[in-house]
């Protein structure tokens, strides 16, 4: 792979200061579930703001549902094997995953970087701290050994492209939420 060299290095780094090893692991597997508690937030914050900021922040789960299929057909169609698997005598902080799990795009990073993107459209304060956090989960894959840095850049750009859908569903979601929730808090009939 053309970043192998990089992947070295940086597993290299990672190895040698053990001190941030746990931390770095715990975040780099459970930290995309920190999104859940952002959303149920900005759900509860949306349900009095209106039929627009509510479809608005419809869009973002389902930005990251449709992120996650589309990663799911390229990780088969390209089948890139983990490169704790290919590059020889590396040291990860994690396991290798099995063969059959494979590394391109990181699902970790489509699903963060499309709940960023997708909530970067709704809230631009909450959605640039959301890229900051894409950024570092990008990071943390490559860090713990799990994928390529070229697994992570693709992952931005799936995730992200598919949140920018965004932009063109938002008013068909509006009139869907509209007819599907008559009367909102706050919101004559």
């Amino acid at each position: 792979m053309i970043d192998a060299g990089l992947y070295r290095d940086i597993t290299d780094f990672a190895w040698s200061q053990q001190w941030f090893a746990g931390i770095a692991t715990a975040f780099s597997e459970y930290g995309v579930f920190l999104i859940v508690p952002v959303f149920l937030a900005l759900l509860w914050r949306a349900r009095t703001r209106g039929l627009a900021e509510l479809a608005a922040i419809a869009w973002v789960p389902i930005a990251v549902a449709l992120a996650l299929v589309v990663d799911t057909v390229l990780k088969s169609a390209f089948a890139e094997v983990r490169p704790c698997r290919v590059v020889p005598d590396v040291h990860t902080l994690l396991p290798c995953d099995p063969p059959t799990d494979y590394a391109f795009p990181s699902n970790h990073t489509v699903i963060v970087a499309a709940f960023a993107v997708a909530l970067l459209l709704v809230h631009r304060k909450w959605g640039i701290w959301a890229l900051v956090f894409a950024v570092l989960m990008g990071i943390s894959r490559v860090y713990v050994g799990a994928h390529y840095p070229h697994d992570v850049l693709a992952g931005f750009v799936v995730g992200a492209g598919v949140a920018l859908l965004g932009l063109v569903v938002r008013a068909p979601l509006e009139k869907l939420a509209a007819r599907l929730i008559p009367v909102l808090p706050g919101r004559k009939a």
